[in-house]
């Protein structure tokens, strides 16, 4: 979360699915993907974040009905997956990761790669995530901002998703454990990668058949570039909620004087 919105391009199709849960290096990740395949990445959090509404609003739709009751259900909500990604090259972190099994569908040539970091470290990063998102003044705060004005409905359909898929009340560290049980259960062994972005080109271009380019592996902070986004997202809330109060004391002062 917190890069640029990335728009489709025309023909590109989608070759790697990213597996690898949010705070695993996503953002380096998928900027290594541009780099690799040539073509636009569709990281989740910063497409239903910046991107129009209708993205963040789609994938609050899928999540509605998921778990999917029938293969009716599944196939028009996988439609809706494919009509998100077309265009893109390879696809990473949430929302697009909660649907890994109808992926695996959607695309049975792309390369299923889970991005990894050390337990403890990247839990402690996913609590002190979930506990901003979570706070209670957001739906207010949010409410002047497209897209992100959903953003606080959107958690909260997500929060169900991920307790159905990991467990609720569990220890953070559970969490990554049974994701990393959960993809080997619904991937083909042949199909699926672990790297970490720690260990730069090597192992990635190795899973992919790819020369190892010859610039430095993008490093990303994704701490600090959620921290940023976050920080320039709360000053433009303010700023037009402060605008919208100002017109609307003007209003009731103009009313008052035309009455007087």
């Amino acid at each position: 979360m917190g890069q640029e919105y990335s728009v489709p391009k025309p023909g590109s199709k989608i070759q790697v699915i990213g597996a690898g849960l949010p705070r695993t290096g996503t953002a380096s990740f998928s900027r290594a993907l541009e780099i690799l395949l040539s073509g636009p990445v569709y990281h989740g959090g910063t497409q239903i974040t910046i991107g129009p509404e209708y993205e963040i609003k789609t994938w609050m739709q899928i999540a509605s009905q998921w778990p999917f009751r029938d293969d009716t259900t599944e196939k028009h909500n996988m439609n809706l997956i494919a009509g998100r990604l077309d265009g893109f090259v390879a696809s990473n972190d949430y929302p697009v990761l909660a649907y890994i099994p109808q992926l695996v569908k959607l695309y049975p040539d792309a390369k299923i790669i889970c991005t990894t970091r050390d337990v403890d470290s990247w839990a402690k990063s996913m609590d002190a995530v979930a506990k901003a998102a979570s706070q209670w003044y957001l739906r207010i705060l949010l409410l002047p901002l497209p897209s992100l004005r959903y953003f606080p409905s959107y958690c909260n359909d997500m929060a169900k998703v991920w307790y159905t898929l990991y467990g609720k009340d569990e220890p953070t560290e559970n969490t990554y454990h049974r994701h990393m049980e959960w993809l080997r259960d619904v991937v083909p062994k042949e199909r699926l990668v672990f790297v970490s972005v720690q260990d730069g080109w090597e192992p990635l271009c190795k899973a992919l058949d790819l020369p190892v380019p010859d610039i430095p592996f993008p490093r990303i902070n994704d701490s600090k570039a959620i921290d940023n986004f976050a920080a320039r997202q709360v000053k433009r809330a303010l700023l037009r909620w402060a605008l919208m109060v100002g017109s609307a004391v003007g209003v009731a002062f103009g009313i008052r004087w035309l009455m007087s």
